[in-house]
């Protein structure tokens, strides 16, 4: 299937790569059971989406990095998350797949079974694990890193947490157009707002720029569940506006856009303690969700689907279409 950006910007089809490793469209199902105010809830469960073993939000992002670091021929890719980093596991499982390897730096966070068992994974997958243990240790030890894993010559392909780099931002570009389409074919009415959990910021800039790109007026609502990098509306809307920026770099020809905050609405009441820290509001929200056959986790989705309800009992997001981005990876 071709990508939705490559089918409306014809001219970026050589260049920018875009390699299918998930199955589109997420579905999507009316949430019911969830009700608890005026809103009506949907889920867009990304969780079912790619195809090589482990499945959510990370695939869409590496849909365009892998492509990408192997156009500038690099062998590697080096990267950073914590203990439990579904963003590093899905990494490595598909660049190992596409023939590239990957370097972890691996930030502490709380140990919970889900993280154990994660971190076996991680050792299963091929991946060189560094144990850098906070953030200063890995921003100081990005130099050797960087020459520990050149190859060719080259160094490896560097990408921030959760891969929301210029280019991991094109996988929620893509996925904002692809709501847009659900909403033409009439799967579902026009969304007011749209819900997901913000960890690193390239899901919610993606559906700023994609959304305004496919003409719709939903809102995004982000749900702030990381305390260790700077997560606000202007760094936000900054990576919208660099990934517009880069799309035009590539030649799309972009209408006027105005990425304006108003399309933003940032939830900073679910974070807890800190990143990876679970919360009693996350836990209630987990529980009631799985009572609806959806299974959250306590890290990112569980706050999100809190702040979610919370909203919806107080009126906020009013009396039309709410859709839930349910971004957890594991299947």
């Amino acid at each position: 299937m071709t990508a939705l950006l490559h089918q409306r910007f014809g001219e970026l089809r050589d260049t920018l790569p875009h390699l299918r490793l998930g199955t589109g469209p997420t579905p999507l199902r009316p949430l019911p059971e969830l009700a608890v105010g005026r809103a009506q809830l949907w889920l867009a469960d990304d969780g079912e989406f790619g195809e090589g073993g482990w499945g959510g939000n990370k695939i869409r992002k590496l849909e365009w990095l892998l492509p990408d670091a192997r156009r500038r021929g690099r062998r590697t890719i080096l990267t950073v998350g914590g203990l439990g980093t579904n963003w590093g596991l899905a990494t490595a499982l598909y660049a190992r797949e596409h023939g590239l390897r990957t370097a972890l730096a691996l930030v502490d966070q709380p140990i919970d079974d889900h993280v154990r068992a994660q971190l076996a994974r991680l050792e299963r997958s091929g991946a060189t694990l560094h144990f850098t243990h906070t953030k200063a240790r890995t921003i100081a030890a990005v130099p050797y890193l960087l020459a520990r894993h050149s190859s060719g010559g080259k160094p490896p392909y560097l990408l921030p947490a959760g891969g929301s780099s210029t280019v991991g931002v094109l996988g929620y570009v893509e996925a904002a157009l692809e709501l847009a389409d659900q909403v033409a074919a009439g799967v579902v009415p026009e969304p007011t707002h749209i819900v997901t959990a913000i960890g690193s910021g390239g899901t919610a800039a993606g559906l700023l720029l994609g959304l305004e790109l496919a003409g719709l007026s939903t809102r995004v609502v982000g749900v702030v569940v990381n305390d260790q990098l700077r997560l606000d509306a202007k760094t936000l809307l900054r990576s919208a506006r660099r990934t517009a920026a880069l799309l035009r770099a590539r030649g799309a020809r972009l209408p006027e856009l105005t990425l304006s905050a108003d399309r933003l609405i940032l939830v900073e009441d679910q974070l807890g303690a800190g990143y990876g820290h679970p919360t009693a509001q996350g836990a209630r929200a987990e529980a009631l969700a799985a009572e609806a056959g959806l299974h959250l986790e306590p890290v990112y989705t569980a706050k999100a689907m809190a702040a979610t309800l919370a909203l919806d009992a107080d009126g906020a997001l009013g009396d039309g279409v709410v859709v839930f981005l349910n971004t957890n990876g594991p299947r």
